[in-house]
């Protein structure tokens, strides 16, 4: 017969079922979570809560070279230095250079006339395009001037501030890390060996060509949010979904289920408010300017805007960024995981 155990029968205490439910592995996970918690706090409020303009790269058009000194002298003198004015030899090379992505706007001044033509790219960010606008209003009619705006490379008119192209970075991003994620814990944090880990590769560049094409293709012909070459961001969506997935599949290499953390730090905390989507780059506080291009979402947000705005100048930089994170990420994955394998041989017993 099963004896029914008594009211009065002692149990273990209350602090023996907490360690029970809550090993010390979850203990350090569970801080570690907190941790990223406190840190994407920071890094979104500390990027985005107060954008100002600094040092943004600004074309001066003017008819004589004394009269390019003194609107340069002007403009360099605005508070909290929002400009950093250089002179340009007239329009087509001040437009070359907007398309070219070597500066951000430019001012060309009409001394025969009473209004002045601000040369703008709101494909490059509409809120630092609004802001260069501002700015030149402001001391135009400080000098009794007026001013007509141009945009040299205008954003769709379904691209609500110019933001399609930064969210479909993250998307890709996202496909990236949370693919690469569930290859390596599906059967264990750490790859067993160098042909699983190439396994787990191969899958994710096939992943990467399907996301990459499936972005591209709901940007473009589905959504109409994004002009330019659909060809052009299917590539790129597949490098960005394939450097982000191989970056994340070697930190779990090193580090194991802490790496999935490591990828969201690099990728989601620090990459995202950094990338320029929101605020472009000159309008983001130093920190964040400085690593922003090094990152997956950073280069890619600038290399869909190129493909999408600016006839697809000014790529070189951010496919390169990319690639490195593709090709480091391939050989610290591999080398990992035959380190590992070494290692789990040598323990093996040897046979007589």
């Amino acid at each position: 017969m099963t004896q029914i155990p008594r009211a009065d029968t002692p149990r273990g205490s209350f602090l023996t079922e907490v360690k029970d439910a809550v090993t010390p592995r979850a203990t350090l996970l569970v801080i570690g979570v907190v941790a990223l918690q406190l840190l994407f706090i920071a890094s979104y409020v500390g990027a985005l809560h107060d954008p100002e303009p600094k040092d943004v790269p600004f074309g001066v058009v003017a008819p004589t070279g004394a009269a390019e000194q003194a609107v340069a002298r002007r403009l360099e003198r605005l508070p909290g230095s929002p400009l950093d004015p250089r002179a340009v030899t007239d329009e087509t090379t001040a437009r070359k250079q907007i398309m070219d992505r070597d500066i951000d706007g430019a001012l060309l001044v009409h001394p025969s006339g009473t209004t002045d033509t601000l040369l703008v790219a709101s494909g490059g960010g509409t809120v630092l395009a609004t802001t260069l606008e501002t700015l030149t209003t402001t001391l135009e009619k400080s000098e009794g001037r007026a001013l007509r705006t141009v945009d040299v490379a205008p954003a769709s008119g379904r691209d609500f501030d110019g933001l399609s192209s930064f969210y479909l970075v993250v998307g890709w991003c996202v496909g990236g890390y949370l693919c690469a994620s569930i290859l390596a814990i599906s059967a264990g944090a750490r790859p067993a060996g160098p042909r699983r880990a190439a396994i787990r590769l191969i899958v994710m560049a096939l992943v990467s060509i399907v996301g990459g094409l499936g972005g591209a293709v709901i940007i473009g012909p589905v959504l109409g949010a994004l002009p330019g070459s659909v060809a052009g961001l299917w590539g790129l969506g597949a490098l960005i979904t394939f450097a982000v997935g191989a970056a994340t599949l070697a930190l779990q290499g090193l580090f194991g289920v802490v790496g999935i953390g490591l990828a969201i730090l690099l990728v989601v905390i620090a990459g995202n408010p950094s990338a320029g989507g929101a605020f472009p780059l000159p309008m983001l506080p130093p920190f964040w300017k400085a690593i922003g291009p090094a990152l997956p979402p950073g280069a890619g947000t600038w290399a869909a805007r190129s493909i999408a705005y600016f006839r697809t100048n000014a790529l070189t930089g951010a496919l390169l960024v990319l690639s490195a994170w593709a090709v480091a990420g391939v050989v610290v994955t591999l080398l990992a995981a035959a380190l590992r394998g070494k290692r789990r041989e040598a323990r093996l017993p040897t046979q007589a």
